[in-house]
């Protein structure tokens, strides 16, 4: 081998070198970036296929993070959040250096597009909110649609959420609820949703700023019933956390005077209790079933049921009724 041999091997060797070194301050550089503190202990994040994580953040108290939240957001390539400075305080408490940018109901529609070619290139990508679970009553739901469109996988990572720390400790039902978000602002918005809500079985739960209540809830109880039952939950996980549980007039008369509460508030209203049919009612059911060719003993037992009266009792009103029909049919 000549010496212009010599060099040259010897040029590609430092060459090779080099670029070693630099893959392998990458690659160091990757991993701190992959790491979390957790319980004063530095914790290294797996590696996360591509993917959208729907990733739940605390909605007060910090120790309610999980750790595979944590892994998540320290382990992914892109975190999109509601407000940057709010979820910078949450990285930095657990020393996650993973870039953010926002997203957020004014800029959705121009980021969608970013994320959806982040996830093409085959990066991770993590959605939050500045508190609890993604997509309550924020614009997320659209990001999903179009990744799932596009073919790309959706994973949930469950955390804290305000509307259910709220409802399993409010006392009210929990077999069937439904979730209204936030009212309307404008008065006859609002009174029209409300309006529609009025028949809905089960518990409703609703999410609201403090300083509208005064407002907000007489509105509630002239469409809903002022003696619906009513939890206001606030403060929820913090040390001021609170449930001011009464009826809805009730609720409505102390916020109408008292100074608004700090912190957004979740409101949740009992179902609605039904009405007992009269006397009239009844009537109409059974005239109805024997006109229908009903077996007067079997329908006098489902209509007690219906109506929570004693089957006896209905079977003699069914029988006068009967006897009644008959002799105006004979007249």
């Amino acid at each position: 081998m000549n010496e212009t041999d010599k060099n040259a091997h010897a040029d590609d060797a430092d060459g090779s070198s080099l670029a070693a070194l630099k893959e392998e301050l990458q690659d160091a550089g990757d991993t701190a970036r992959r790491d979390f503190i957790l319980l004063g202990a530095k914790q290294r994040a797996p590696s996360l296929a591509s993917a959208l994580y729907i990733v739940a953040t605390p909605i007060g108290n910090l120790k309610d993070m999980t750790v595979r939240a944590l892994e998540t957001l320290a382990g992914c390539d892109i975190i999109a959040c509601e407000d940057t400075r709010v979820s910078r305080k949450l990285l930095t408490h657990y020393g996650i250096h993973t870039r953010l940018i926002t997203y957020h109901e004014h800029n959705a529609d121009k980021q969608r597009p970013y994320l959806l070619n982040a996830l093409e290139e085959g990066k991770a990508v993590a959605l939050i909110s500045d508190a609890g679970t993604p997509l309550l009553s924020d614009p997320g739901y659209k990001l999903v649609a179009d990744m799932l469109d596009a073919g790309h996988n959706v994973v949930p990572i469950p955390g804290a959420s305000a509307m259910l720390s709220a409802l399993v400790a409010s006392g009210l039902p929990t077999d069937q609820i439904h979730f209204a978000g936030f009212l309307p602002q404008k008065a006859g918005a609002r009174s029209r949703k409300l309006a529609d809500l009025k028949n809905i079985p089960g518990t409703l739960v609703f999410y609201e700023s403090p300083r509208r209540l005064g407002a907000v809830l007489p509105v509630m109880a002239e469409h809903l019933g002022a003696g619906r039952q009513v939890v206001i939950a606030r403060e929820l996980t913090k040390k001021f956390e609170e449930f001011h549980r009464g009826t809805l007039g009730e609720l409505a008369e102390h916020y109408a005077t008292a100074d608004a509460p700090r912190g957004e508030a979740v409101v949740l209203l009992g179902p609605a209790e039904e009405e007992a049919p009269d006397d009239g009612d009844i009537d109409a059911m059974i005239i109805k079933g024997l006109s229908e060719g009903h077996h007067i003993k079997a329908l006098s037992g489902e209509i007690a049921q219906k109506v929570g009266a004693k089957k006896n009792d209905i079977y003699k009103r069914a029988q006068s009724l009967k006897d009644a029909m008959a002799d105006k049919d004979k007249a």
